[in-house]
């Protein structure tokens, strides 16, 4: 572990191994923890990997502020690692909220990335107009887990309630109604399936991992990268029909809830360079935790077949 000191946060890294740098961009709501069983198998590949906790979650700072979690902050954390570093360019390997993190920063700083490896969420285009405002009128009648997350204190307080509760729903749960179903006055975790017992890849150790971190942190800073949607919005009008120029690559379980709600065909028309889509057979949300060796597998193609990008 390393505490990299940035312009206004401090980020906690995993780093291992040595060779041409690999970051690993965790989502919502995880830990570079979450890259346990990846990370050291792309580093005895060869790799220098780095896996922060991103701002907000674990060791990291957390802003109070829903602006401080923009996605220029965001991807300016990312390139503020590779500073620290010394590296020029890297390949990034982003899952759930940390796959839409680095394919905007394929977007806002192309000369920093050599190549996109995406688990989960697909390349999503800018809107025409504000999301928010778009979901509202398209989801009017139905609970949407992005809107309840901007309710703030609200699911801030339900999430924090009892974290080792809000993370074996979530983890070993997560459904499509939880995402995007009836608005029937249930909350975000009333809508997960609770669990006969934890599922087989998360142990009781990793569990009080996860709950030990957000005990101490809450769920605030996790929250406020939903709540800084909009202002990404309007802060990015230069990015409307933009295109990821990077090599790409696209990983997701076949039973992922979250491809109903961003389904992912049709994203290869805003990619110049998409080299492959791989779907895992029966895999759900939580792929490079459920199902890492074969993950990695499909990280190790894809930088193998960029070439001597680091040089």
């Amino acid at each position: 572990m390393r505490t990299v000191r940035l312009d206004d946060v401090a980020l906690s890294v995993r780093e291992q191994g040595s060779g041409p740098p690999v970051v690993l961009v965790h989502g919502f709501p995880e830990l570079a923890y979450s890259w346990r069983h990846v990370q050291p198998a792309l580093a005895g590949a060869g790799f220098r990997v780095l896996a922060p906790d991103m701002r907000g979650y674990g060791g990291s700072s957390c802003p109070a502020e829903p602006a401080a979690y923009g996605i220029e902050a965001l991807t300016g954390d990312l390139v503020g690692l590779l500073d620290a570093h010394g590296y020029q360019r890297a390949v990034f390997v982003g899952h759930d909220w940390g796959a839409t993190v680095v394919w905007q920063l394929a977007l806002l700083h192309p000369d920093r990335v050599a190549g996109v490896c995406a688990l989960s969420v697909p390349f999503t285009p800018r809107a025409r107009r504000l999301p928010l405002e778009i979901w509202r009128e398209r989801l009017a009648d139905r609970f949407f887990y992005i809107r309840h997350f901007h309710e703030e204190g609200v699911a801030d307080a339900e999430l924090a309630k009892d974290p080792e509760r809000t993370m074996r729903l979530v983890l070993g749960g997560l459904t499509v109604d939880a995402l995007l179903g009836p608005d029937d006055g249930r909350g975000y975790l009333d809508r997960l399936a609770e669990p006969d017992g934890l599922p087989p890849w998360l142990s009781d150790a990793d569990l009080r991992t996860y709950a030990e971190a957000f005990a101490r942190t809450g769920f605030t800073g996790p929250l406020n990268w939903y709540r800084a949607i909009d202002r990404n919005w309007t802060a990015t009008p230069h990015l409307a029909g933009a295109r990821v120029t990077a090599p790409c690559l696209f990983v997701a379980g076949t039973d992922d809830p979250a491809l109903v709600v961003m389904p992912h065909a049709g994203q290869e028309r805003h990619l110049d360079d998409l080299r492959g889509t791989v779907l895992l057979p029966g895999a759900g949300h939580w792929i490079q935790q459920e199902r890492p060796a074969e993950v990695t597998e499909a990280i190790l193609g894809f930088l193998r077949s960029l070439g001597p990008w680091w040089t």
